[in-house]
C-alpha cells in the first residue's frame, strides 16, 4: 500500500480582518508501520476570538494532537489515545492560564479532528469549528456547534478547549467508504459561505483541492467575513487495506526452527533442555553463550507451519510481552542478534506454578493468600493500563519464584484494544480460556472487560482458600441460571474465613459484569479491610448461599414430619 496515494489534499487558511491569523490545521500520514498501528490524522483548531493567547491555544491543540497521540500505546484504542492526549493539553492550558505574572491568560481553542485508522474514522469535536462529509457528491454534517445563541446577535460557546477542567469531547467512529471526502471549516467560513457553495466548489475542482479550499475561503472574506477563514479537504481515494498473501508472507519469513536437542546452539543461544511441549508450542531451557544468562526460548509447533492464525497469535505473544513492564509480568528478553528462525526469549522463572503451591499448601493463611492476590492484581493491571484483557487466567499461568515474587505468563490468548480495531485478512479467534476460570460473559458470546479478569481472579482467590471452586466442578456445564455462589462458610476448611472477606469474594464472582468491582484495588481493599456492607450484613440464608442444601434439608424436614405424623396415628 503506498501512503501517496491514500489521500488527496488541500488547504488554505487567511487572517482576514484580524490582526492575527488565531486558526491552526494540519494533517500528518505517517510512514508504515505507525500507518497500520495509529492511522491517519486530520485536525482544525481555531482560537477563541477575545482571548488573550488563542493563537498560542489552537497551535498548541494541532501540535500536541499531531505529535503526542503518535507516542502514545500502540495497544490503546484511538479513543483512549485522543482522549488522554487532549485531556492532558487542556490541564496545560488551565495551567498556563492560571500562572501569574505570564501574558497567556485566556488560552482557549475549538478543535475538531479525525483519525483514520484502519477502515474506520474516529471523530472528536470540541466548539464550533465543523466537519463535512462528501459522500456520492452530497455535503453531510458531521458535528455539533456547541454554541448558545441569546438572540439573533448575542452567542456563546457553550464548550471549548481551555475553559473548563472537566473536558466534554464529542466521539463518534464509523466505516470509511472509498472516495470519501471531509471538510473542516472555522466559523469565518461556514458562516458566511453556504453549504451548497462549499459543495459546488469542492465537486468543480474535484482534481484540485488546494483551488477549492482557495476559492471557498475567498467567499467567506468576498461575503463580509470578520473572522479568520481556514478550510481544509482531504479526500480518501482508497481504503487502507491489507493483502492477506502479503501478511502471511511477513509471518513466514523466519522459518520454523528444527527439532532443539541439549546441547545444540542457535542464534548464540545454548539449548539446555526442554521444560514443556505440547501440540503447539515447546519451551525450552537455555544459556545466552555471550552474557550466560538462563533463559527459556520459545518455539511454534510445526503442525501450524501452514496456519496463518496462528502465526499471528504467536508472533502477538511476543509483542504483547514486550510492551508491559511490570515485576509481576513475564519478561520478553530483548534480542539483538539477528534471529534466523521463528521464537522469542524470555526471562527464565525459578519456582513453581500456582497450581504447585496450591497443591502443596492445602490450608494457606489468610495472610499468604492476600499476599498474592495482591501481587496477581499488581501484573493485571499492568496489562489494563495498556488496553489488554489476559483472558487466561489460571493458576497454571501463574509462577511464583524462589523469592516469593508472582508473574503472569502466557500471553497467547491476550486481546488488545488497539489491534481490535485494525482490521485483518486473517481470521482472528477470540479464545475463551480455561472454562472452569472463564467469566460468564465469555460463555454468553458477550464482550470481555477488566472485570473478566478480576472474575478469574476471584475464581483463583476462592480456590486458594478453601480449595475448591465458588460455583462447583460443573461450571459452564450447566445454565448460567442454575449456577449459585457457594458461600465460603458453608466449606469445611481448616483457614478461618471472615464474612466479609466471603462477601469480597461473592462480590467480584457476581455473574453480571457491573455488580462486580468496578477497580481490582477494590477487592484488594476488602479482602484486607472489614467492608460494612458486609460485616452488617446478616448471613445470607441458606437458599441463596447453598440451593440444593436447602432443598435437601427442607426434603429431610418433610420426611420426618410425614413419619411423625403416621407414628402418632
Amino acid at each position: 500500500m503506498q501512503s501517496e496515494s491514500l489521500i488527496d489534499l488541500g488547504q488554505s487558511s487567511d487572517k482576514g480582518l484580524k490582526e492575527e491569523n488565531q486558526d491552526s490545521y494540519g494533517v500528518l500520514l505517517p510512514e508504515s508501520p505507525v500507518l497500520e498501528q495509529k492511522g491517519i490524522t486530520v485536525v482544525i483548531a481555531d482560537g477563541v476570538s477575545g482571548c488573550d493567547a488563542g493563537k498560542l491555544a489552537s497551535e498548541s491543540c494541532v501540535k500536541s494532537l499531531l505529535g503526542d497521540y503518535y507516542c502514545t500505546p500502540d495497544t490503546w484504542t484511538v479513543k483512549t489515545s485522543v482522549q488522554k492526549v487532549l485531556t492532558a493539553t487542556n490541564r496545560w492550558m488551565l495551567g498556563m492560564a492560571q500562572q501569574d505574572g505570564t501574558n497567556q491568560k485566556g488560552l482557549a481553542t475549538t478543535m475538531s479532528a479525525l483519525v483514520v485508522k484502519s477502515s474506520t474514522v474516529h471523530l472528536f469535536h470540541i466548539g464550533d469549528t465543523r466537519i463535512y462529509r462528501i459522500r456520492d457528491k452530497q455535503l453531510e454534517l458531521l458535528t455539533n456547534d456547541h454554541r448558545f445563541w441569546v438572540s439573533k446577535e448575542k452567542n456563546y460557546l457553550t464548550r471549548a478547549m481551555g475553559i473548563d477542567l472537566r473536558l466534554e469531547i464529542d466521539y463518534t467512529n464509523f466505516l470509511l467508504e472509498e472516495g470519501d471526502a471531509f471538510l473542516f471549516t472555522t466559523d469565518g467560513v461556514h458562516e458566511f459561505v453556504s453549504d451548497a457553495i462549499m459543495l459546488a466548489q469542492i465537486n468543480n475542482n474535484t482534481d484540485n483541492f488546494d483551488r477549492a479550499a482557495r476559492g471557498i475561503t475567498a467567499l467567506a472574506m468576498k461575503n463580509g467575513s470578520d473572522d479568520n477563514v481556514t478550510c481544509q479537504i482531504v479526500r480518501f481515494n482508497q481504503l487502507p487495506q491489507v493483502n492477506e498473501q502479503e501478511v502471511y508472507r511477513k509471518l513466514t519469513e523466519l522459518p520454523f526452527p528444527p527439532d532443539l536437542n541439549a546441547g545444540m546452539s542457535m542464534d548464540g543461544y545454548r539449548i539446555e533442555r526442554e521444560l514443556h511441549a505440547s501440540n503447539r508450542t515447546q519451551l525450552y531451557l537455555a544459556t545466552d553463550e555471550q552474557t550466560g544468562q538462563q533463559v527459556v526460548i520459545k518455539t511454534p509447533s510445526v503442525n501450524y507451519v501452514d496456519d496463518p492464525t496462528f502465526l499471528e497469535m504467536f508472533v502477538q505473544e511476543e509483542w504483547v510481552g514486550r510492551r508491559i513492564d511490570s515485576n509481576h509480568v513475564l519478561k520478553i528478553i530483548e534480542q539483538t542478534r539477528p534471529r534466523r528462525f521463528l521464537y522469542y526469549v524470555t526471562e527464565y522463572i525459578e519456582g513453581q506454578t500456582l497450581r504447585h503451591w496450591i497443591s502443596d499448601n492445602p490450608q494457606p493463611s489468610l495472610h499468604d493468600v492476600r499476599g498474592i492476590v495482591r501481587q496477581i492484581a499488581r501484573g493485571l493491571r499492568a496489562f489494563h493500563r495498556k488496553e489488554m484483557i489476559h483472558q487466561d487466567l489460571k493458576p497454571e499461568n501463574i509462577i511464583i519464584d524462589t523469592q516469593g515474587t508472582v508473574k503472569i505468563i502466557d500471553f497467547g490468548s491476550t486481546k488488545v484494544a488497539g489491534v481490535e480495531e485494525i482490521a485483518s485478512p486473517i481470521q482472528r479467534l477470540n479464545l475463551l480460556g480455561t472454562q472452569l476460570y472463564t467469566a460468564p460473559e465469555y460463555l454468553l458470546g458477550q464482550p470481555a472487560s477488566y472485570r473478566s479478569d478480576a472474575f478469574s481472579l476471584g475464581v483463583i482467590s476462592y480456590e486458594m482458600l478453601t480449595g475448591k471452586l465458588p460455583f462447583g466442578e460443573k461450571y459452564g456445564e450447566k445454565a448460567l441460571s442454575k449456577l449459585h455462589y457457594i458461600s465460603m462458610l458453608d466449606i469445611d476448611t481448616n483457614t478461618a474465613i471472615p464474612l466479609w472477606v466471603d462477601g469480597a469474594l461473592r462480590k467480584i464472582l457476581k455473574k453480571k459484569p457491573t455488580n462486580r468491582y468496578e477497580e481490582i484495588s477494590e477487592f484488594i481493599h476488602d479482602l484486607s479491610h472489614p467492608n460494612k456492607a458486609f460485616t452488617e450484613a446478616t448471613h445470607a440464608p441458606l437458599i441463596e448461599r447453598n440451593p440444593l442444601a436447602f432443598w435437601k434439608g427442607l426434603a429431610i424436614i418433610s420426611l420426618l414430619a410425614n413419619i411423625a405424623v403416621l407414628l402418632v396415628k
